[in-house]
């Protein structure tokens, strides 16, 4: 769940960095977990957990690289957030010094005795139902917690009730649906349903083969390899990532990458194809799919590809927004057979799994003065 909830953090390209709030004593582990799983980021596990959340936000603010000017607070047990929250939360917080996500509230509320009876109904007019990540200005934020803990309040339910009292505006954004917090087991039905263990998959491959040439860099799985010949292609010819590229557009019958980025462009030439796996990540996005599972297989007699496979798979996996573990990566050679058997080629097949997010988006806007 934590994991699942950083990553998704980590990968957003505004966010620098991140620390991991943990019970005290606890931090070990954590941090073998990221020995074997490295994060895409710097990260910090901080084992100041206190008696309630807001004390570990207080206690887990100390420990801030210099120079932050917007903290993002969030909950590990909302492990879904979207990169297209994290854009809007961005954008409030850059333009207001806070952004809270929140959805309106639907359903009618009624309040009652503790015998269960009716006394009133409770009109929604301008309710909302709060999520995290909740973005605010760092300076304010700490002088929030500051303030509350020199007062001794210590009931905050979440860090936005803290900039309130100390006088702060609070500005809401639209939330998300899909961002749900893990409380009960329906709620882990939910979160399965929603990351696509129980939607149906679609499937694509994509194959992608380059000449050696003399002068080139050779890029392979966005990895630059020391190696005296690199791959002949308009763009930089990364055979891997364009094989992932038509196996991605494939499996959501979005064309092929001669389509989205022919040579004829030259906004291609010499690009790197991390840029194009990006756009193609992006265009998924648009049409409501995500990558579930990435399977890619280099035919190269030279170089030795094993050694880069680790940071091949991290590379994918960050520009994609995925687990490193959700991308495979494996090479063999053509024994000595055709031009790859030759030395003059290498190619590359691939097979990506991708599963729908209709519906991931919200329709519902709140009012620009909401907050």
């Amino acid at each position: 769940m934590w994991r699942h909830a950083l990553w998704r953090l980590l990968s957003h390209p505004a966010v620098d960095s991140a620390s991991l709030a943990v019970a005290p004593d606890s931090a070990e582990p954590y941090e073998s977990f990221l020995r074997q799983y490295p994060a895409p980021k710097p990260l910090q596990v901080l084992p100041c957990g206190g008696a309630t959340r807001q004390q570990t936000v207080a206690n887990a603010l100390r420990y801030l690289p210099e120079g932050v000017s917007f903290v993002a607070v969030h909950d590990a047990a909302r492990p879904l957030v979207s990169h297209a929250l994290l854009n809007r939360l961005i954008e409030t917080a850059q333009q207001f010094g806070t952004a809270v996500p929140a959805l309106p509230v639907q359903d009618t509320l009624k309040r009652s005795s503790s015998g269960g009876q009716v006394v009133e109904t409770v009109p929604r007019e301008g309710l909302y139902r709060v999520q995290t990540p909740q973005v605010f200005r760092a300076d304010w934020l700490i002088n929030a917690h500051r303030r509350a803990a020199e007062e001794g309040f210590d009931e905050a339910t979440d860090d936005a009730q803290l900039l309130e009292r100390a006088g702060y505006p609070v500005h809401l954004t639209q939330g998300d649906p899909r961002n749900i917090k893990l409380t009960t087991s329906d709620d882990l039905n939910l979160l399965r349903l929603y990351a696509g263990e129980s939607a149906l998959p679609r499937t694509g491959i994509g194959y992608d083969i380059h000449q050696l040439t003399e002068g080139r860099k050779l890029m392979l799985g966005g990895v630059a390899i020391d190696y005296p010949l690199g791959l002949k292609g308009h763009s930089d010819a990364d055979v891997v990532l364009h094989a992932i590229c038509d196996a991605l557009l494939g499996a959501a019958t979005l064309g092929d990458i001669g389509q989205h980025f022919p040579n004829s462009d030259p906004r291609w030439k010499d690009a790197p194809s991390l840029s194009l796996l990006q756009e193609v990540g992006a265009l998924l996005q648009h049409h409501g799919w995500r990558p579930l599972h990435i399977d890619a297989m280099v035919l190269a007699e030279a170089p030795k590809i094993a050694p880069h496979v680790p940071l091949m798979r991290t590379r994918i996996a960050q520009t994609l927004g995925m687990l490193p573990e959700q991308v495979s990566i494996k090479a063999t050679t053509n024994e000595g057979m055709d031009a790859v058997g030759a030395q003059r080629a290498i190619a590359c097949y691939a097979v990506a799994t991708i599963y729908s997010t209709t519906g991931e988006a919200n329709d519902e806007q709140i009012p620009t003065q909401a907050g």
